[in-house]
Protein backbone atom coordinates (compact mmCIF):
# COMPACT_ATOMS: atom_id res chain seq x y z
CA UNK A 1 0.00 0.00 0.00
CA UNK A 2 1.22 3.75 -0.94
CA UNK A 3 2.11 6.02 1.84
CA UNK A 4 -0.59 8.17 0.62
CA UNK A 5 -3.07 5.10 0.66
CA UNK A 6 -1.93 4.82 4.40
CA UNK A 7 -2.02 8.44 5.01
CA UNK A 8 -5.85 8.98 3.77
CA UNK A 9 -6.73 5.18 5.54
CA UNK A 10 -5.20 6.51 8.60
CA UNK A 11 -7.34 10.59 8.05
CA UNK A 12 -10.24 8.49 7.82
CA UNK A 13 -9.77 6.34 11.05
CA UNK A 14 -8.96 9.64 13.12
CA UNK A 15 -11.98 11.52 11.80
CA UNK A 16 -14.24 8.09 12.59
CA UNK A 17 -12.40 8.62 16.20
CA UNK A 18 -13.50 11.87 16.31
CA UNK A 19 -16.94 11.13 15.48
CA UNK A 20 -17.25 8.25 17.96
CA UNK A 21 -16.05 10.44 20.86
CA UNK A 22 -18.61 13.78 19.84
CA UNK A 23 -21.19 11.22 19.46
CA UNK A 24 -20.75 9.16 23.15
CA UNK A 25 -20.29 13.07 24.47
CA UNK A 26 -23.93 13.84 23.20
CA UNK A 27 -25.08 11.04 24.50
CA UNK A 28 -23.55 12.03 27.76
CA UNK A 29 -24.73 15.09 27.70
CA UNK A 30 -28.05 14.57 26.87
CA UNK A 31 -29.44 11.46 28.00
CA UNK A 32 -26.80 10.37 30.93
CA UNK A 33 -23.88 8.36 31.25
CA UNK A 34 -25.99 4.81 30.89
CA UNK A 35 -27.08 5.24 27.55
CA UNK A 36 -23.07 5.74 26.30
CA UNK A 37 -23.05 2.15 25.08
CA UNK A 38 -21.17 0.43 21.68
CA UNK A 39 -24.65 -0.32 20.25
CA UNK A 40 -25.95 3.36 21.04
CA UNK A 41 -22.87 5.21 19.31
CA UNK A 42 -23.03 3.01 16.67
CA UNK A 43 -26.52 3.70 15.96
CA UNK A 44 -26.02 7.16 16.10
CA UNK A 45 -23.26 7.14 13.62
CA UNK A 46 -25.18 4.67 11.12
CA UNK A 47 -22.60 2.15 11.88
CA UNK A 48 -23.09 -1.13 13.69
CA UNK A 49 -22.22 -2.70 16.64
CA UNK A 50 -19.31 -5.36 15.00
CA UNK A 51 -17.93 -2.54 13.21
CA UNK A 52 -17.56 0.23 16.31
CA UNK A 53 -16.02 -2.80 17.88
CA UNK A 54 -13.42 -2.34 15.23
CA UNK A 55 -12.38 0.88 16.94
CA UNK A 56 -12.85 0.09 20.51
CA UNK A 57 -13.17 -3.69 21.51
CA UNK A 58 -15.59 -2.76 25.11
CA UNK A 59 -17.39 -0.21 26.53
CA UNK A 60 -15.42 0.36 28.79
CA UNK A 61 -12.36 1.02 26.41
CA UNK A 62 -14.36 3.74 25.14
CA UNK A 63 -15.36 5.15 28.27
CA UNK A 64 -11.65 5.48 29.23
CA UNK A 65 -10.92 6.94 25.64
CA UNK A 66 -13.55 9.56 25.90
CA UNK A 67 -12.62 10.08 29.68
CA UNK A 68 -9.40 10.92 28.48
CA UNK A 69 -10.55 13.14 26.19
CA UNK A 70 -12.03 15.37 28.78
CA UNK A 71 -9.13 14.89 31.63
CA UNK A 72 -7.19 16.84 27.88
CA UNK A 73 -9.64 19.65 27.30
CA UNK A 74 -9.74 20.66 31.00
CA UNK A 75 -6.23 20.06 30.95
CA UNK A 76 -5.79 22.47 28.04
CA UNK A 77 -8.41 25.35 29.51
CA UNK A 78 -6.25 24.95 32.69
CA UNK A 79 -2.96 25.68 31.02
CA UNK A 80 -4.16 28.26 28.51
CA UNK A 81 -5.68 30.56 31.33
CA UNK A 82 -2.20 30.45 33.18
CA UNK A 83 -0.44 31.05 30.00
CA UNK A 84 -2.19 33.80 28.75
CA UNK A 85 0.00 36.15 31.44
CA UNK A 86 3.24 34.04 31.79
CA UNK A 87 5.39 36.83 33.44
CA UNK A 88 2.30 37.40 35.84
CA UNK A 89 2.96 36.49 39.34
CA UNK A 90 2.75 33.41 40.92
CA UNK A 91 -0.51 34.63 42.65
CA UNK A 92 -2.03 35.67 39.40
CA UNK A 93 -1.51 32.53 37.38
CA UNK A 94 -2.66 30.18 40.09
CA UNK A 95 -5.45 31.86 40.73
CA UNK A 96 -6.20 32.23 36.77
CA UNK A 97 -5.97 28.13 37.02
CA UNK A 98 -8.60 27.15 39.72
CA UNK A 99 -10.74 29.68 38.18
CA UNK A 100 -10.43 27.81 34.52
CA UNK A 101 -10.86 24.42 36.57
CA UNK A 102 -13.58 25.66 37.82
CA UNK A 103 -15.36 27.47 34.68
CA UNK A 104 -14.55 24.38 32.96
CA UNK A 105 -16.29 22.35 35.29
CA UNK A 106 -19.28 24.10 35.60
CA UNK A 107 -19.79 24.95 31.72
CA UNK A 108 -19.72 20.75 31.80
CA UNK A 109 -21.28 19.10 34.63
CA UNK A 110 -22.23 16.05 32.72
CA UNK A 111 -18.29 15.88 31.32
CA UNK A 112 -16.96 16.92 35.06
CA UNK A 113 -19.32 14.15 36.94
CA UNK A 114 -17.99 11.40 34.04
CA UNK A 115 -14.40 12.37 35.08
CA UNK A 116 -14.43 12.58 38.83
CA UNK A 117 -17.81 11.07 40.42
CA UNK A 118 -17.53 8.03 38.92
CA UNK A 119 -15.01 4.79 40.18
CA UNK A 120 -12.37 3.66 38.04
CA UNK A 121 -11.42 0.19 37.21
CA UNK A 122 -7.87 -1.38 37.51
CA UNK A 123 -6.97 -0.76 33.95
CA UNK A 124 -7.53 2.84 34.34
CA UNK A 125 -5.33 2.92 37.69
CA UNK A 126 -2.26 1.31 35.12
CA UNK A 127 0.72 4.17 33.93
CA UNK A 128 0.29 3.15 30.55
CA UNK A 129 -3.61 3.90 29.97
CA UNK A 130 -5.29 6.43 28.77
CA UNK A 131 -7.08 7.53 31.42
CA UNK A 132 -4.43 7.49 33.71
CA UNK A 133 -1.95 9.48 31.00
CA UNK A 134 -4.17 12.71 30.78
CA UNK A 135 -5.57 12.61 34.31
CA UNK A 136 -1.64 12.78 34.74
CA UNK A 137 -1.32 15.98 32.98
CA UNK A 138 -4.46 17.55 34.83
CA UNK A 139 -3.02 17.15 38.09
CA UNK A 140 0.27 18.60 37.18
CA UNK A 141 -0.50 21.66 36.16
CA UNK A 142 -2.13 21.62 39.41
CA UNK A 143 0.76 20.03 41.33
CA UNK A 144 3.62 22.37 39.51
CA UNK A 145 2.45 25.29 40.85
CA UNK A 146 2.55 24.14 44.06
CA UNK A 147 5.89 23.19 43.62
CA UNK A 148 6.60 26.46 42.18
CA UNK A 149 5.47 28.18 44.93
CA UNK A 150 7.58 25.79 47.65
CA UNK A 151 10.26 26.22 45.73
CA UNK A 152 10.27 29.72 45.78
CA UNK A 153 9.29 30.13 49.35
CA UNK A 154 8.29 27.16 51.77
CA UNK A 155 4.79 27.71 52.69
CA UNK A 156 3.90 26.54 56.52
CA UNK A 157 3.35 22.82 56.60
CA UNK A 158 2.37 19.88 59.43
CA UNK A 159 5.01 18.19 61.52
CA UNK A 160 5.24 14.71 60.03
CA UNK A 161 5.58 13.15 63.20
CA UNK A 162 2.28 14.33 64.02
CA UNK A 163 0.35 12.95 60.98
CA UNK A 164 -1.19 9.57 61.32
CA UNK A 165 1.02 6.69 60.82
CA UNK A 166 -0.79 5.56 57.27
CA UNK A 167 -1.15 8.95 56.12
CA UNK A 168 2.29 9.85 56.87
CA UNK A 169 3.35 6.33 54.84
CA UNK A 170 0.78 7.64 51.99
CA UNK A 171 2.60 10.79 51.47
CA UNK A 172 6.24 9.57 51.28
CA UNK A 173 5.31 7.02 48.79
CA UNK A 174 3.70 9.61 46.68
CA UNK A 175 6.93 12.24 47.18
CA UNK A 176 8.91 9.29 45.82
CA UNK A 177 6.78 8.98 42.85
CA UNK A 178 7.06 12.71 41.79
CA UNK A 179 10.91 12.41 42.24
CA UNK A 180 10.68 14.15 45.72
CA UNK A 181 9.65 17.12 44.04
CA UNK A 182 7.72 18.15 47.20
CA UNK A 183 8.68 16.38 50.34
CA UNK A 184 5.52 14.85 52.52
CA UNK A 185 4.47 17.63 54.81
CA UNK A 186 4.55 19.96 51.72
CA UNK A 187 2.70 16.82 49.69
CA UNK A 188 -0.08 17.16 53.29
CA UNK A 189 -0.79 20.94 52.51
CA UNK A 190 -1.17 19.98 48.40
CA UNK A 191 -3.57 16.83 49.49
CA UNK A 192 -5.53 18.86 51.49
CA UNK A 193 -6.18 21.79 49.12
CA UNK A 194 -6.98 19.87 46.57
CA UNK A 195 -9.74 17.90 48.07
CA UNK A 196 -11.14 20.63 49.26
CA UNK A 197 -11.03 22.37 45.59
CA UNK A 198 -12.62 19.59 44.85
CA UNK A 199 -15.43 19.12 47.23
CA UNK A 200 -16.44 22.59 46.15
CA UNK A 201 -16.36 22.09 42.95
CA UNK A 202 -18.23 18.57 43.05
CA UNK A 203 -21.08 20.43 45.77
CA UNK A 204 -21.65 23.06 43.21
CA UNK A 205 -21.72 20.93 39.85
CA UNK A 206 -23.66 17.96 41.47
CA UNK A 207 -25.87 21.05 42.72
CA UNK A 208 -26.05 19.64 46.04
CA UNK A 209 -25.64 23.11 47.77
CA UNK A 210 -28.82 24.92 46.26
CA UNK A 211 -30.81 24.32 49.10
CA UNK A 212 -28.99 26.98 50.54
CA UNK A 213 -26.56 28.75 47.91
CA UNK A 214 -27.72 28.54 44.19
CA UNK A 215 -24.19 30.53 43.45
CA UNK A 216 -21.37 28.73 45.01
CA UNK A 217 -18.41 31.15 43.30
CA UNK A 218 -18.30 33.75 46.52
CA UNK A 219 -17.98 30.57 48.43
CA UNK A 220 -15.02 29.35 46.25
CA UNK A 221 -13.45 32.67 45.68
CA UNK A 222 -13.32 32.68 49.64
CA UNK A 223 -11.51 29.32 49.50
CA UNK A 224 -9.10 30.50 46.78
CA UNK A 225 -8.14 33.30 49.61
CA UNK A 226 -7.54 30.68 52.51
CA UNK A 227 -5.59 28.61 49.97
CA UNK A 228 -3.63 31.42 48.72
CA UNK A 229 -2.64 32.18 52.54
CA UNK A 230 -1.38 28.79 53.14
CA UNK A 231 0.80 28.17 50.25
CA UNK A 232 2.25 31.68 51.25
CA UNK A 233 1.20 33.37 48.00
CA UNK A 234 0.28 36.80 48.08
CA UNK A 235 -3.29 38.06 47.69
CA UNK A 236 -3.89 40.09 44.84
CA UNK A 237 -3.90 43.62 45.14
Amino acid sequence: MSKQATGRRDRMREATLREIHQTARTLLVDKGSAAVTINAVAREMGMSGPSLYHYYASRDALVEAVTAGFFEELAEAMERDRDKHPDAPLTERFLAVCRAMRSWAVAHPAEFEWIFASPLNSAQHQPDSPHYQAGLRFAYVFLDMIVEAWNTRPFPVPDLDELPASLREQLRAYSRLIDERLPPEALHVYVTGWTRLYGLLCLEVLRQMEFVLTDMEPLFEQYLGELGVALGLHPEP
